[in-house]
């Protein structure tokens, strides 16, 4: 078998894979994000949370800009719903890949593979 042909079987392998474990994003339900408690997130989000709450002051330049949803596993809202935060992450070289996106109708969402996946942020006031 060449080259080229071993390559597409490993292609066509990987995309069953992925399909049969569902960890493609377009096959997760319409609003079936999973939740986190803010207790369980590590502390440097839980600072973020606090931070965003209280108004900052943030620490990095392209906190609190607009998030927009591009890879649409947020609920569908109007641009400027959503806003991004970076939550610090020890050893990582600039921003690294954690943030927390807040909605505008004070929801929060925690992704720590910079927006491949999310968790809604389950705060101990929620019922």
């Amino acid at each position: 078998m060449t080259s080229s042909a071993w390559r597409r079987v490993t292609a066509a392998l990987l995309a069953a894979t992925l399909f049969a474990c569902g960890d493609a994003p377009a096959q997760r339900e319409p609003g079936a994000i999973p939740e986190v408690a803010a207790a369980e997130l590590p502390e440097q989000a839980r600072q973020t949370v606090a931070l965003i709450r209280k108004g900052g002051p943030f620490s990095y330049e392209r906190d609190d800009i607009v998030f927009g949803n591009f890879e649409k596993l947020l609920p569908a809202k109007e641009r400027g719903y959503y806003r991004e935060y970076t939550v610090r992450t020890p050893g990582a070289k600039g921003r690294g890949a954690r943030r927390i996106v807040a909605g505008r109708g004070g929801e929060l969402y925690y992704t720590d593979d910079h927006y491949r996946s999310f968790r809604r942020i389950k705060e101990q006031s929620e019922p």
